[in-house]
């Protein structure tokens, strides 16, 4: 039943922007001012879009249909989560994520600690899908070791950071991972394959930087000890039965990806191979019910060593809640935007003054570094952009994966550059030391966007619907205008 007579009409420009500024209002005071978690904010910014979509004459049922509608795109995403938490969990208390994270610990050297601090962080990042858990368990380790080695604390933090991004980004156990796709339109392992090219000549350049400084400080190391490192191999090795064969269920995932599964089975066969070994290797605390209950609630570490307790404390559907809450009550927004064209008022103002592929990727990867200075959450960074820019990526007839590795190239990453976002915050907090002394070693993630522009303008991280990549294209219409 409508709760007002009035005609339902367009927005105007300074009332589709008056939106925004009150979820930008609310998201600051709450998260920068009261350092409260971003859900209730966010959800006050709901309350603030319906209240404009009343005005413009819509009646309550068809807001919340559009909430409904909202939330119905993101539920592909919300699914695979779910069951990336019970895959978390199930990989460490089978002895998966020890077993990467033993041999990844296996890669330092003095000679080349800070490239072997990326490497280290990587492989958490990538074991785990989480940037904050690596930073505060292995980047907490590494910057103890660092003051030992002498190596100043901006260069490992750097690294640090660059390598738990470079698997926050890439880990298909990752939030950000599914989130990207979710708003576009993709799946989890086309996103992925998508940004393998621009993430692997980023990735290779961040190598050969901390290399370079390696080198440098390399006269400054002598025998300094790392004992942080050989505590949390043996703390690993005396609970966990760590084989190389554990490293299975990942290679199947990776497998999964490259043979282009959909993303849950691939997943889902993660999960079964880990069991199946958990259950023959880790021959105590790993029976079936173990399995089916860090399935569902994580697993709690207990090995006194407070680092790999708190790195392994983790997984289970009910650690994945609050991304999947937040999930829901972000697309509530976007789908009341959407639906009452507030998001069209806006973006059709900004993209008449785009013509290029390229210029929508860089218009994209600006929002969203502007969001997360504005809005500073990198969750809210990747939803917002990717709910505005859909449509202008689909009429351009550009693939959805387009638009998924724009929003992860820079949402995710740009997020750790931000000294009052929740992630600048949090990397303060943890590693115990500011934005602006690790911004110029965090190479990873201030070069990552500007990469993604440039193969954007090549035609190289452009496709079109089908898969191919603009350049590609352009090279068939020359062989084509050649016969």
């Amino acid at each position: 039943m409508d709760i007002n007579n009035k005609k339902e009409r367009l927005p105007k420009l300074w009332e589709a922007i008056l939106t925004f500024l009150t979820l930008i209002a609310i998201m600051a005071v709450g998260i920068i001012v009261f350092k409260t978690e971003p859900h209730v904010p966010m959800f006050i910014g709901v309350i603030s879009a319906a209240i404009m979509a009343m005005h413009l004459g819509y009646s309550w049922d068809k807001i919340e249909s559009f909430m409904v509608k909202g939330i119905s795109r993101a539920m592909g995403s919300i699914m695979i989560l779910i069951v990336i938490g019970i895959l978390i969990g199930v990989w460490i208390v089978s002895g998966v994520v020890p077993t990467m994270i033993y041999y990844g610990l296996k890669l330092i050297s003095p000679k080349i600690f800070l490239v072997a601090a990326l490497l280290i962080c990587s492989i958490t990042s990538l074991a785990t899908g989480s940037s904050w858990g690596t930073m505060g368990t292995m980047g907490l380790a590494l910057m103890g070791i660092s003051q030992g080695l002498g190596i100043p604390l901006p260069a490992t933090a750097g690294a640090v950071i660059s390598g738990a991004y470079f698997g926050d980004k890439m880990s298909p156990l990752s939030d950000t991972t599914n989130l990207a796709p979710a708003m576009s339109g993709s799946n989890v392992f086309s996103h992925i394959r998508f940004m393998i090219f621009p993430t692997t000549i980023t990735y290779v350049i961040s190598i050969l930087f901390f290399g370079s400084l390696s080198l440098h400080f390399s006269s400054n190391l002598g025998n300094a000890s790392i004992r942080s490192v050989k505590i949390i191999s043996e703390g690993l090795s005396n609970n966990f039965n760590i084989n190389p064969i554990l490293l299975l269920p990942p290679i199947i995932v990776i497998l999964a990806v490259i043979k282009k599964a959909p993303a849950l089975p691939g997943i889902v066969l993660g999960i079964i191979s880990a069991s199946i070994l958990g259950l023959i290797f880790q021959r105590s605390g790993c029976t079936l019910g173990d399995i089916l209950d860090c399935g569902m609630n994580g697993f709690t570490s207990d090995t006194g060593v407070k680092s790999i307790d708190k790195l392994l404390s983790t997984g289970g559907i009910t650690n994945m809640l609050s991304s999947v809450s937040l999930t829901i009550i972000s697309m509530m927004f976007g789908g009341i935007m959407e639906e009452t064209k507030q998001l069209d008022v806006i973006v059709n103002r900004i993209l008449r003054h785009i013509k290029t592929d390229g210029g929508l990727v860089t218009l994209t990867e600006a929002t969203c570094l502007a969001s997360n200075i504005t809005m500073p959450e990198q969750y809210i960074s990747i939803v917002v952009p990717g709910r505005m820019y859909e449509k202008a990526f689909e009429e351009r007839n550009l693939s959805p994966a387009t638009l998924s590795s724009a929003l992860e190239n820079s949402g995710t990453v740009t997020s750790a550059l931000v000294p009052w976002n929740t992630c600048g915050t949090f990397i303060k907090s943890t590693l115990q030391i500011g934005t602006f002394q690790y911004l110029p070693f965090a190479i990873f993630n201030y070069l990552m966007p500007i990469v993604n522009i440039i193969l954007a303008y090549a035609g190289i991280t452009v496709a079109d619907l089908n898969g191919t990549r603009k350049r590609d294209l352009k090279k068939g219409k020359i062989k084509e205008l050649s016969k």
